[in-house]
C-alpha cells in the first residue's frame, strides 16, 4: 500500500493505492490523521488505486471519521472501485460514509476553494 498526500486550498486529497488490510491498516488510519491535521476544512480519500480493504481498513477509515466530525472537517471517499464498492455496500459503509464517484465531486461538495485550485493545477 502506498498514499500520496496533495493540499488544494483549505482540503487535503490522500491518494491511497494497493490493498489495505490488517498488516497495513495502523499505516492507513496515521495517513488519515496526519491529513486530518494538514487539512483546514476537509480531506478526499482518493481509493482509485486501492483494490481491496478489509475490515480493518474499514475500521481505520472510521476512525477517521469520528476525528473529523470532531474537528468540523469534512471527510469524503472518491473513486471507488467496483470492488471496493462492493465492500462499502455489503457493509453498509455506503450509508455512513460521504461517497463521491471521482475526487473532482468529492471536493465540489466539501471544499470549494479546494475545487478551484484542482481545477486550476
Amino acid at each position: 500500500m502506498s498514499f500520496a498526500e496533495a493540499r488544494f486550498g483549505d482540503a487535503v486529497v490522500l491518494t491511497v493505492a494497493g490493498r489495505v488490510d490488517l498488516t497495513n491498516a495502523d499505516g492507513f488510519k496515521d495517513a488519515l490523521t496526519a491529513a486530518l491535521e494538514a487539512a483546514t476544512s476537509a480531506v478526499v480519500v482518493d481509493m482509485s488505486g486501492v483494490d481491496y480493504i478489509s475490515s480493518a481498513g474499514l475500521r481505520s477509515l472510521m476512525i477517521a471519521l469520528r476525528a473529523a466530525k470532531a474537528a468540523g472537517k469534512g471527510l469524503g471517499v472518491a473513486a471507488l472501485t467496483p470492488l471496493v464498492l462492493e465492500i462499502f455496500t455489503i457493509s453498509r459503509f455506503n450509508l455512513v460514509f460521504s461517497l463521491f464517484p471521482g475526487v473532482r465531486g468529492a471536493l465540489e461538495a466539501l471544499s470549494p476553494d479546494g475545487l478551484a485550485q484542482f481545477d486550476a493545477s
